[in-house]
């Protein structure tokens, strides 16, 4: 492919990214991969250079352009704006009228309402780079045994099965992954399972299991005694779990698929028994720009005050699990708020106060971890205790 041609290749992607980002369709690494599947006939130093200009041209614009061609222009790059020359399979000829994006890095939905602790370091980290961070499966492995085998990395401070890695070119294919001996795991997520400390012997559920990272981290910490129930309202993400389980020696988990607006029947088997809930709620993922930046072109006031009621709803079901004595851990990998702080002094409970934990920041009834402070995608966890 000619230097042209891969700019007008990532023009069109990003068109594909910005409807699906208005639409609530395909996220970009997946319109991404679809891309390159269709079009073999691009080879590696193509692939390399399109994946560069396309999150380059992603990470620059915090609002949703009006389309690709005005995004790429909007990031200023010379080198591609030269390529706009109308050559064979490039882009076409500039125009003195044409549109071009202004670059941000907050979208607006966010600008509007963005928290006081956030300064421009603490905004730029949110799109920087995110590491390779992994959890060691205790099920499967010896941590000693698992560092000598990687032969790189540097523990995660306060994570006694946290292990950060330098970025590896097909790591998903590595012989710790394909047997279940580790998990790859950003250490904020770690964290929420560290707080959680579901113990052996435990009734533990999961309400929000998705494909079950957080679900197997709990199983690890129960050492397969006790009771794990793993639930979503997604058949495909939870179909994922239970393969996932099996490789890392978790098979007593219990996976049930819920209908929305009927979880309370579907649970009541177990209301008021269970000793911890997990609610790692749907949210507006403000905390994973750094994975996602195409996040950001997603949310409407509109899609927000939606989630924001399915948090809620999900945490009164949650406390409806709760034994006496029970605990429940809401978080969400956001650092709006609107789905932390102010939701938690909403629910009505009482909240644990986080100011001994050893890493993050107080904020409100919960604990806020960011990349800059904490490196660590953005999270906000609460531990909420049922009388």
């Amino acid at each position: 492919m000619t230097p042209a041609a891969r700019v007008q290749s990532s023009i069109d992607i990003l068109d594909k990214v910005i409807i699906a980002a208005r639409d609530n369709g395909a996220p970009a690494d997946a319109i991404l991969s679809e891309w390159f599947k269709s079009h073999r006939f691009a080879g590696s130093k193509d692939r390399a250079a399109i994946r560069e200009i396309v999150w380059e041209t992603i990470r620059a614009h915090g609002n949703c352009p009006v389309n690709g061609r005005a995004a790429v222009l909007g990031t200023g790059n010379r080198a591609w704006a030269e390529m706009f020359d109308g050559s064979t399979y490039g882009p076409a000829t500039l125009s003195d009228s044409e549109p071009r994006s202004v670059p941000s890095l907050l979208p607006d939905w966010f600008a509007q309402s963005r928290p006081d602790w956030l300064d421009d370091a603490e905004a730029a980290a949110l799109l920087a780079r995110a590491p390779l961070d992994v959890r060691i499966n205790r099920l499967k492995a010896d941590p000693a045994e698992a560092r000598a085998v990687l032969g790189e990395g540097e523990p995660i401070p306060h994570l006694d099965h946290g292990l950060r890695l330098p970025p590896m070119a097909q790591f998903d294919q590595h012989e710790l992954v394909r047997n279940g001996s580790i998990e790859v795991q950003d250490a904020g997520s770690q964290h929420v399972g560290r707080i959680a400390g579901a113990q052996p012997g435990e009734l533990v559920i999961d309400l929000c299991a998705g494909a079950g990272g957080k679900t197997l981290a709990l199983a690890a910490d129960m050492q397969a005694r006790g009771r794990l129930i793993a639930c979503d309202t997604n058949r495909a993400r939870l179909s994922k779990l239970r393969p996932r389980a099996e490789r890392a020696g978790a098979e007593g988990i219990e996976c049930r698929l819920l209908d929305p607006g009927r979880e309370a029947e579907l649970m009541a088997d177990v209301t008021g028994q269970a000793d911890l809930v997990l609610v790692d709620a749907p949210c507006s993922g403000t905390g994973t720009w750094r994975r996602s930046p195409d996040l950001r072109w997603r949310w409407t006031p509109e899609r927000l005050a939606a989630v924001e009621a399915l948090q809620r709803h999900i945490v009164a079901i949650g406390l409806s699990l709760l034994k006496p004595g029970g605990r429940l851990v809401y978080a969400v990998c956001s650092i709006r708020d609107a789905e932390g702080r102010d939701q938690v002094e909403g629910f009505g409970v009482a909240s644990d106060h986080m100011s001994q934990q050893p890493v993050g920041r107080v904020r409100g009834g919960g604990l806020l971890l960011t990349p800059l402070h904490d490196r660590t995608d953005g999270f906000f966890i609460a531990r909420l205790s049922q009388d």
